[in-house]
């Protein structure tokens, strides 16, 4: 678990299945996510994701966790710190919320979080992809003090524009 001053950042609970459902049902949510996106179809789709979510949290140096908003018990999103498919060990951050969580900063906040997490167990570089149009996201990465490195196809086989951010010395 790490905490922010507003945000809880934390393994996705099983019981959190109808407001992972909210959020990835959302084309203006999923339309941004992976190779090929997808919203999902039915509540039921959220159980195997959030199994997916927590499996891929079991190595403790990464994770696929829930950001939830301290005030409120609120789950926002999700924020994650993975390796890269097909990369050569590289790592990306990357964030998914719900649009009632837009324009508040917890993207920045718990991406903040995570990246301090990275760099504090050893990772010397951490990346982020992001759709081409994706502004909101592009301005988070600029926030973290990520630099553009230009379009890539490397990571998911299809294009994305890569940020990346070092570990300070």
């Amino acid at each position: 678990m790490i905490e922010t001053e507003r945000l809880v950042v934390r393994l996705w609970e099983p019981s959190e299945r109808e407001r992972a459902f909210d959020i990835y049902s959302r084309w203006e949510v999923a339309r941004w996510l992976g190779a090929e996106p997808r919203a999902l179809q039915e509540p039921a789709e959220a159980d195997a994701l959030i199994g997916r979510f927590r499996d891929r949290s079991a190595d403790p140096r990464y994770g696929l966790w829930a950001v939830e908003v301290r005030e409120t018990a609120v789950v926002a999103g999700t924020v994650l710190l993975m390796p890269l498919p097909g990369g050569d060990g590289e790592v990306e951050v990357g964030w998914h919320l719900h649009p009632d969580s837009w324009g508040h900063g917890y993207a920045t906040e718990a991406a903040r979080a995570v990246v301090a997490k990275g760099f504090a167990d050893g990772l010397p570089a951490i990346h982020a992809v992001v759709r081409p149009g994706n502004e909101p996201s592009a301005a988070v990465c600029r926030r973290l003090g990520m630099a553009p490195v230009g379009r890539t196809d490397r990571f998911y086989g299809v294009e994305f524009e890569e940020f990346l951010l070092k570990r300070p010395q």
